[in-house]
């Protein structure tokens, strides 16, 4: 299986992870301007997609990917519109991001694996390619679909360790982006302060807390709103070379790309990105 009909090298090693509706044209164009090559948004984008527009227009070769539309507030049919109007207009920079959500937090939440499977099905019919599409993905079974009917994962809240064993059951050949929280500030309670306060909400999220004990967490860790272990873990902080290290540590694992979610207490990423742009 080719990654991304062979476009993985121009996917690049480093991507920067935002809500999708937390920033602007001028936010991409800067990024592209650093050298990042993709931008993933999350937060549950719309099916229409409509924030993507004006990003792949502002800039010329940042990719943009969703991560994650969710499966059940976005229907399949109207996301594969999306994809081929953004398509039709931006030939090969759209990469659609898809997966089940909580439990806790959809209403119409039934089995996720056979209701991801259903909406593949639905993307298949709607001429959605395979190798444009990737899935969020934790756990073995998921992991399994994602290399069979996608491009690959797109992790997220996750270590370096779960980094090497979702290589591990992908195998070689599928695409692996992990998500990684950084805190650039070399005052550690302050940088966890703030890690704390971005990731103890997932851990009122079954479907993480699962995750994070299958790779080596114990329940006093994972315990709201986090111990200090977890949190250094999942929103790594320090100078920028400290963060750095923590990053490529996703690659050295098997990642093909880290998406780098840069948390600040203003909820703006561009110093942060600024800094680690010239060290990765």
């Amino acid at each position: 299986m080719e990654k991304f009909e062979g476009i993985m090298e121009m996917l690049g090693r480093a991507g920067i992870w935002v809500r999708h509706n937390n920033v602007s044209p001028e936010v991409a164009r800067e990024l592209e301007r650093l050298g990042y090559s993709t931008l993933w948004l999350g937060g549950s984008p719309a099916a229409g997609l409509d924030m993507v527009d004006p990003l792949l227009g502002a800039t010329e070769t940042l990719f943009i990917g969703t991560s994650i539309v969710n499966i059940w507030t976005a229907p399949a049919k109207s996301v594969a519109e999306s994809f081929q109007r953004l398509e039709a207009k931006y030939p090969g920079r759209f990469v659609l991001g898809i997966g089940a959500g909580h439990r806790e937090s959809n209403a119409d939440y039934r089995k996720p694996y056979e209701a991801l499977v259903e909406y593949l099905d639905e993307l298949d019919q709607a001429g959605v390619p395979m190798q444009r599409r990737a899935m969020a993905a934790l756990g073995p079974r998921v992991l399994d679909l994602a290399r069979t009917r996608s491009a690959g994962a797109l992790p997220y809240l996750v270590t370096p360790e779960h980094t090497r064993n979702a290589r591990t059951r992908l195998g070689p050949a599928p695409l692996l982006v992990a998500e990684q929280k950084v805190v650039i500030d070399a005052q550690p309670d302050r940088a966890r302060e703030l890690g704390r306060e971005r990731v103890a909400p997932y851990l009122r999220l079954s479907n993480y807390v699962a995750n994070l004990r299958r790779i080596g967490f114990d329940a006093d860790d994972v315990a709201f709103p986090g111990s200090d272990r977890l949190i250094d873990a999942l929103a790594i902080h320090g100078e920028p070379e400290t963060v750095a290290d923590g990053l490529r540590a996703h690659l050295a694992a098997g990642a093909d790309q880290v998406a780098i979610q840069v948390l600040s207490a203003d909820d703006d990423l561009l110093p942060g990105a600024r800094a680690l742009a010239r060290l990765l």
